[in-house]
């Protein structure tokens, strides 16, 4: 006793519950042993073993997408391409509408009692996850994991392959959309710049031809004005020299002038005749009247019986020649006779060029790679659930606490009897003992 309270309290409970355990070892091994066997069985015969698959993606070379990037416009990088392919993966929509396309690959994920809507939610939920690698830790890891946890019988290889697949044509048919979208807005703003381009020309041709007609119009009303005016000023040219020539038929009459004579032949007429040519210089115009009657007489009849005065001026027959070249402006004819106008457009050389390029690009996109498979999907052999080791690591653990929770409570309540019996005796003892002394005292009495 003196060696035992030497020794700490703590120490020598830990000491006293050992020793209770190890009395009662028997009852902890048939604990554990119980909870070994029922963790084997449930392992063994209740739980389903699950598989998972792996497909891990990654950017592919810059020279794959340098088709689409030198169209100039779509621009794609590498590593934008993982990661819609990434976004397209981890997409409801896309798992929904893989789901549904492809049923036989799923009739292992429904039940008899549920809807193939509830079937979905329980393989999106469960079943299929995405992991982007952390490109902070290491700068050069960058790729997409699709992992799919499947049960046994079921194919989950194919179905992690084909869903990647078709994750990576369905971005790829986007894409293809988006650049048929793209050129034909493109096209159809080209066809518009075009167009505009025909209308301007249009409204400039018939502008100019309103331009030239007008021209026409405005010369050819000149030249008439001054055809009339040309005319009337002949006719009055005319009449003043009829009245002229009426003024000197007088004169020439008064002075006997019967016939075309001179001033000095008229001072000489009395003279009498010689052979005498005369030569007369002067520098005054003869008087009309010295023509005589005669002459007088007949330009003035002429005149009178005159019924155009327009070959007596050039110019008439200039303006006549004007206005016949006049009525046909042969520019406007041109202009009006022309079969292909578009090759008369200006500035819709880039534009013409422009769409001929979007007609012939060329894009192949069943070719385009948009990620490079890194690894594919491959049959797993060893299930990742359940973890049997540990599930009867931890059955085991168990069943030895529950041993020795077993042990301790049982201790304890045979030590709780133990001590009710001798109690219980020390009182019958007593009882008896009282007894006898009452009896010795009334013997003595």
């Amino acid at each position: 006793m003196s060696r035992i309270s030497q020794v700490s309290h703590g120490e020598v409970d830990l000491l006293y519950v050992v020793k209770i355990i190890w009395t009662q070892k028997k009852i902890v091994l048939l604990s554990v042993l119980i909870a070994a066997l029922f963790a084997l069985v449930y392992c063994f015969f209740f739980l389903v073993p699950v598989y998972q698959v792996t497909s891990v993606l990654r950017p592919v070379p810059m020279n794959e997408l340098d088709a689409l990037n030198r169209s100039g416009l779509y621009s794609l990088s590498s590593e934008k391409a993982l990661k819609k392919v990434a976004s397209t993966l981890d997409s409801y929509d896309t798992r929904l509408r893989f789901f549904k396309e492809n049923p036989a690959l799923f009739k292992s994920f429904e039940k008899n009692d549920e809807s193939s809507e509830l079937a979905f939610e329980r393989f999106n939920r469960d079943s299929l996850k995405v992991l982007l690698s952390d490109t902070k830790k290491d700068a050069l890891s960058n790729s997409v994991s699709a992992a799919l946890d499947y049960k046994q019988g079921v194919d989950g290889v194919s179905i992690l392959n084909k869903f990647v697949d078709y994750a990576i044509e369905t971005e790829r048919e986007a894409i293809k959309a988006d650049m048929t979208v793209i050129v034909r807005n493109r096209m159809a703003e080209l066809a518009a710049q075009l167009s505009a381009a025909r209308v301007a020309y249009s409204s400039g041709k018939e502008s100019l031809i309103a331009g030239l007609l007008e021209q026409d119009g405005l010369k050819q009303a000149q030249l008439q004005d001054e055809l009339k005016a040309l005319r009337q000023q002949l006719k009055l040219n005319r009449i003043a020299r009829m009245q002229q020539l009426a003024e000197a038929i007088g004169i020439a009459r008064s002075l006997g002038i019967q016939r075309p004579t001179t001033p000095s032949m008229l001072g000489d007429a009395a003279r009498p005749a010689n052979n005498v040519f005369r030569t007369e210089v002067n520098n005054q115009a003869v008087p009309l009247y010295f023509m005589g009657v005669d002459a007088l007489e007949a330009e003035r009849a002429a005149l009178a019986k005159r019924a155009n005065d327009d070959f007596t001026d050039g110019r008439v027959a200039q303006i006549a020649k004007e206005l016949q070249l006049l009525q046909h402006n042969r520019q406007v004819q041109l202009l009006q006779n022309r079969q292909n106008e578009d090759l008369f457009l200006q500035n819709v050389d880039d534009v013409r060029k422009e769409m001929d390029r979007l007609k012939n690009l060329g894009i192949d996109f069943d070719n385009i790679k948009m990620v490079q498979i890194d690894r594919r999907a491959i049959e797993s052999l060893q299930p990742v659930r359940p973890m049997r080791a540990i599930i009867i690591l931890v059955a085991v653990l168990v069943g030895l606490l529950v041993g020795v929770v077993v042990a301790i409570l049982r201790h304890y309540a045979l030590q709780q009897a133990s001590l009710a019996v001798g109690r219980q005796v020390e009182q019958t003892e007593r009882a008896l003992e009282r007894r006898t002394k009452g009896d010795a005292l009334r013997e003595t009495l």
